[in-house]
């Protein structure tokens, strides 16, 4: 028999999964227009200087992108604003918008004019092993210098995502990157006609995406009467809480991102097309980690940072708990998937034009590193939600720097027998030690446990996708065949995914998996 709050516990997961499936569903756009935008990179610059010269240019705004927009300042935003929705005073909150909003871009403004100035030494820091080629290493400081200002415009586009997500709306957040694709797509095809080097078009339309972001979302915005303004408060009460929720946030997100800046400097010590290779592999894990993780740790941070406002801890450990399950449930088969079908997938994505066999070879060894993390990467994407929903960054930021050192040891143990796929390893088996310890670190806060049903839904999800594992090695053995033209082989992959999941789902439905009954009851309680 149910019980009495068992109405309302489905009705909470229905609308996490809701939110899921929004955010999943767009940024399965955003992924495919992704390896679009690749494949056309791969193509015109391989892995060769001009696309490693690019790909420290897109990381070092991205740097700052995760550590600031997306990483910190949205996690120490996010609840501060659930607070004063949660008090339903429309002038405090818009109040709030338009001073954040200000203190936000001159802080950027000013990151943007310095960075400007010494680029030089920040690319000498990021990839010292450019210096021993002059014109590898100008070329990277002249396309960062371009790159640079992106931070400017999706900083302020992640600021106005925090807001609509708040308001719980998900899908024009979630679209923006599919703007960012297309803008890079241009850069790619039509920019580089008009620059010498080409690569610099590329380089511009990533800046240009950036604006794209921004402007996309501002119409949704003014609808909800928040709408951009300058106005200058420095001491609204607001900007004091964020950035002291920031101060721990900052250091914890930076931990992660002191780990790929610190897997650059490494790579670049390496052979030629190093970086490229994990770049090209790391797209691939990207494709399952943001379609599943990424998309329910951002549907998942406002709807505990409300039920944390309103003191509902076991509704707080419910969506946690059904999390965790999710996760588990879909990203064992997509660890399994990327292994088995890693050299298939990366030599219809990529090999063509100036990407060769050899380094679709290299990049499936890197790949095949970073596959085996996935779930303890993704349990990390929804775990530390968690923290901050609370208010808490100091712990997060206390097992993040744990990590940060042991994965720097790793980094450095590894490379040497391993090259660029001891880099990738250290971080999939940082991301496991990442996960256990928040883990931890949450039952001892709130005295949440890992519930027999976690575990018979990791057991079941295990057999099943051994099952699926089995299948698509027998299959691959008989349609994939080196050579094939590409709708040969895009046709050979699809079939092989499609088989796939079917027989990872018939399995999970025939072991009575609950989390596929739940699933499939949201799909049609939607279609009603």
């Amino acid at each position: 028999m149910n019980s009495p709050r068992a109405p309302q516990e489905r009705s909470g997961h229905t609308q996490l999964l809701r939110s899921t499936a929004v955010i999943g569903f767009f940024t399965l756009l955003s992924r495919i227009t992704g390896f679009i935008r690749d494949m056309i990179i791969a193509r015109a610059f391989g892995a060769g200087m001009g696309a490693d010269a690019f790909f420290v240019a897109q990381k070092l705004p991205n740097f700052l992108r995760r550590l600031f927009a997306e990483g910190a300042f949205s996690t120490a935003f996010v609840p501060v604003f659930a607070d004063h929705l949660a008090k339903g005073d429309a002038n405090e909150t818009r109040d709030t918008v338009h001073a954040v909003f200000t203190h936000l871009a001159m802080w950027l403004l000013i990151v943007v004019a310095v960075a400007q100035i010494v680029m030089p030494g920040v690319v000498m820091i990021a990839a010292p092993g450019f210096l021993a080629d002059a014109e590898k290493f100008d070329l990277a400081v002249l396309l960062s210098r371009i790159t640079f200002p992106y931070i400017f415009f999706i900083s302020l586009a992640a600021l106005a995502a925090g807001i609509l997500n708040s308001h719980k709306r998900f899908a024009v957040p979630a679209a923006t990157p599919i703007l960012l694709n297309v803008s890079m797509i241009l850069g790619a095809t039509v920019f580089t006609r008009h620059f010498d080097p080409p690569v610099m078009g590329l380089a511009v339309g990533l800046t240009l995406g950036g604006i794209l972001q921004l402007a996309f979302q501002l119409p949704a915005l003014r609808k909800l009467g928040l709408g951009f303004r300058f106005r200058w408060d420095p001491k609204h009460p607001s900007i004091k809480r964020i950035l002291t929720l920031m101060g721990p946030s900052v250091l914890g997100v930076s931990v992660a991102q002191i780990n790929l800046l610190f897997d650059l400097f490494l790579a670049s010590w390496l052979p030629e097309g190093s970086i490229s290779y994990l770049y090209y592999a790391d797209r691939l894990l990207e494709f399952p980690l943001g379609l599943i993780a990424i998309a329910l740790g951002t549907a998942i941070l406002p709807l505990l940072s409300a039920k944390a406002a309103q003191g509902d801890e076991s509704g707080f450990k419910r969506d946690l708990e059904l999390a965790m399950r999710v996760i588990t449930f879909l990203t064992l088969p997509a660890t399994v998937a990327l292994i088995v079908l890693r050299e298939p997938m990366l030599a219809l994505l990529f090999e063509r034009g100036a990407f060769s066999p050899d380094a679709t070879r290299l990049t499936a060894d890197a790949l095949l590193a970073y596959a085996v993390g996935l779930s303890g990467l993704a349990m990390v994407k929804v775990t530390a939600p968690a923290f901050y929903a609370m208010k808490d960054t100091r712990t997060p930021v206390r097992i993040a720097i744990l990590c940060l050192v042991i994965n720097m040891g790793l980094n450095v143990v590894l490379m040497f027998p391993l090259k660029h796929v001891g880099l990738a390893l250290a971080t999939s088996l940082t991301g496991f030690l990442n996960a256990a310890l928040l883990w931890r670190a949450l039952r001892a806060k709130i005295g949440i446990t890992v519930s027999r049903e976690v575990f018979v839904t990791l057991l079941k999800a295990i057999v099943a996708s051994l099952i699926m594992g089995v299948f698509l090695h027998q299959v691959r053995e008989i349609l994939w065949v080196r050579g094939i033209s590409t709708f040969q082989q895009a046709l050979a992959v699809t079939l092989m995914l499609a088989g796939g999941g079917l027989v990872y789902l018939v399995g999970a439905w025939v072991l009575g998996m609950r989390e596929i009954r739940f699933l499939w009851r949201v799909v049609r309680k939607e279609r009603g």
